[in-house]
C-alpha cells in the first residue's frame, strides 16, 4: 500500500481500487493489533509524538499551503480557524499522543465476572471494535487524535480528511506511520485515504466490502447528515452542536459573565461553543443587559427576543430559525424565559442533545436541570467549551456522540471498545 501515499495532489488513482486495498490492509492489521502488547502501542504513540515535534516546520509548511488555497476559495473565518495550525497546536497534538500513551489500555479489561449455579465462570471482557472509519473536514489535528485513540484501543483506522486539509493531514499521518514502524506494528493500522475524490466517502459508507465496522464523521451538518443517511455500518456522530447556557434566577452575575463569554467566544468554531443564551425573567432586570453588553463589546452579534431587544439597541431581532441554528461564529441568540421549566422546554424543543449548561447558585435547580435535560453532556457552572475528550481526561476524543446506542458524549478509549464473554467450565452440559 506504500505506493498509494506517493499520490502528491490526491488525484490520479482509481478510487474504488484504492479504497478496497486500504480496507483489506486495515482488516489484516486488526489481527496484529489484537496480539500487540500495550508496550508496543505506547511505543508507537510516543515515537509519533517525537516525530511530530521534530517535523513541526514541515507540518506548518504543509498547513500554509492548505490555508492559502482555502483563503483563495473564500473560506469562512470559522472554518479557517479550524484548519489553521501553529506551534502551540502542533505541540498540543504531540502532547495528546503522549497523554494517550499514558492512559490505561482499555483492551482486556474485565468488565464483569460471575459464577452461575451450575459452576460456569463467566467474564465480560473489553475487546476492540475492529476497523474504524473517520471522515472529517478541516481539522488536521483529528488525524493525530483519531489515529492515536484507535491504535491504543486496538483498532485499525481509515482516515479520510477533507481536501482542504489534504497536505497538513499527510504530513501528520507520516509521523504516525513512522511511529508504528518503529514499534514493529503494521503501518496499515493507521491509513490515510490518499485521494481527494469524493467517491472515497461513498466507498467508506458502503462498508468497504465488509472491512469497515464503524464510521465516525467529524464535520459540517451536510457531511454528518449524509453519513447518517447512507452508511451501511454503525455511526458515532452528532449532527449539530446547538449548545445552550441558561442563566437561572439565582445565578451569580460575575460567574455568569465569565462562563458565557468563554462558552461563546473562546473558540466559536467548535461544537461545544454556546449558540443560545437563556436568561431567567426573574433575574433579567439585573443580569440581561450586562450579559448582552459584554457580548456586544467583545465583538459578538446578538440576536434576541423582544425583552433582549429592549435591553440594548445594538441587538437585532431573532427569527424563529435562530433558536435552532449552529452559528459556529461570533453570533449568539438570546431569549428571556419564564424560569427553569421553560428553559428545559426550550432546550428540548430546539437543542441537539449535545451540551447544555445551567448557571446558578441554587443547588436544587441545578440538580433538576442535570437530571431532566436529555443531552450527552449537561453542565452546572462551567463553560460548555469543556465538552471535549481531552478535558474529560480521555487524552483526546474521536468525536462527540449524541445517540443513545453504545457511545454517548466524548468518544474516547473506552467507547472505542466492545466486549465479549469468556465462559469457563468443567464439563457442564445443558439438561
Amino acid at each position: 500500500m506504500g505506493n498509494l501515499r506517493t499520490i502528491e495532489d490526491g488525484r490520479g488513482a482509481n478510487t474504488a481500487d484504492v479504497m478496497a486495498d486500504i480496507g483489506r490492509s486495515a482488516r489484516a492489521a486488526v489481527h496484529a493489533l489484537t496480539l500487540a502488547s500495550t508496550e508496543a502501542k505506547n511505543r508507537a504513540l510516543r515515537a509519533a509524538a517525537t516525530t511530530i515535534r521534530a517535523r513541526a516546520a514541515d507540518i506548518l509548511a504543509a498547513n500554509a499551503r492548505d490555508m492559502a488555497a482555502a483563503k483563495t476559495n473564500g473560506t469562512a473565518s470559522a472554518f479557517l480557524d479550524r484548519l489553521a495550525l501553529d506551534s502551540a497546536r502542533i505541540e498540543a497534538m504531540a502532547s495528546g499522543l503522549d497523554a494517550i500513551a499514558a492512559l490505561p489500555d482499555p483492551v482486556g479489561r474485565v468488565l464483569a465476572r460471575f459464577e452461575r449455579p451450575n459452576g460456569l465462570l463467566i467474564e465480560r471482557v473489553a475487546t476492540p471494535l475492529g476497523v474504524i472509519g473517520v471522515i472529517y473536514e478541516s481539522r488536521p489535528a483529528v488525524t493525530a487524535d483519531a489515529g492515536a485513540l484507535c491504535l491504543k484501543a486496538g483498532n485499525a483506522v481509515i482516515l479520510r480528511g477533507g481536501s482542504e486539509s489534504f497536505f497538513s493531514a499527510r504530513r501528520i499521518h507520516e509521523c504516525l506511520t513512522e511511529g508504528l514502524d518503529e514499534a514493529g506494528l503494521p503501518t496499515a493500522a493507521i491509513a490515510l485515504v490518499p485521494v481527494t475524490d469524493r467517491a472515497a466517502v461513498g466507498e467508506m459508507l458502503s462498508g468497504l466490502g465488509g472491512n469497515l465496522d464503524v464510521i465516525v464523521p467529524r464535520g459540517g451538518k451536510s457531511l454528518v447528515a449524509r453519513v447518517q443517511a447512507e452508511a451501511r455500518v454503525p455511526v458515532f456522530a452528532h449532527l449539530e452542536g446547538i449548545v445552550h447556557v441558561f442563566v437561572e434566577r439565582d445565578a451569580d452575575l460575575n460567574k455568569a459573565e465569565t462562563i458565557v463569554l468563554n462558552a461563546k467566544l473562546r473558540r466559536t468554531g467548535i461544537c461545544g461553543a454556546a449558540e443560545t443564551l437563556l436568561v431567567d425573567r426573574a433575574c433579567a432586570g439585573t443580569h440581561l443587559a450586562p450579559l448582552v453588553k459584554m457580548l456586544l463589546d467583545a465583538g459578538c452579534a446578538v440576536r434576541g427576543d423582544a425583552a433582549t431587544l429592549a435591553a440594548d439597541p445594538c441587538v437585532t431581532q431573532a427569527s424563529e430559525a435562530d433558536w435552532s441554528t449552529e452559528y459556529l461564529d461570533a453570533i449568539i441568540s438570546v431569549r428571556v424565559v419564564e424560569g427553569l421549566d421553560q428553559a428545559i422546554a426550550h432546550v428540548e424543543t430546539f437543542g441537539s442533545h449535545h451540551t447544555d449548561c445551567i448557571v446558578t447558585e441554587n443547588q436544587a435547580a441545578a440538580e433538576r436541570f442535570l437530571k431532566e435535560v436529555d443531552s450527552a453532556i449537561v453542565m452546572h457552572n462551567a463553560s460548555t467549551q469543556f465538552a471535549d475528550g481531552g478535558e474529560f481526561g480521555f487524552g483526546a476524543e474521536i468525536g462527540i456522540a449524541t445517540s443513545r446506542m453504545h457511545a454517548r458524549g466524548p468518544v474516547g478509549l473506552e467507547q472505542l471498545t466492545s466486549f465479549k464473554y469468556r465462559v469457563r467450565g468443567n464439563g457442564q452440559i445443558r439438561p
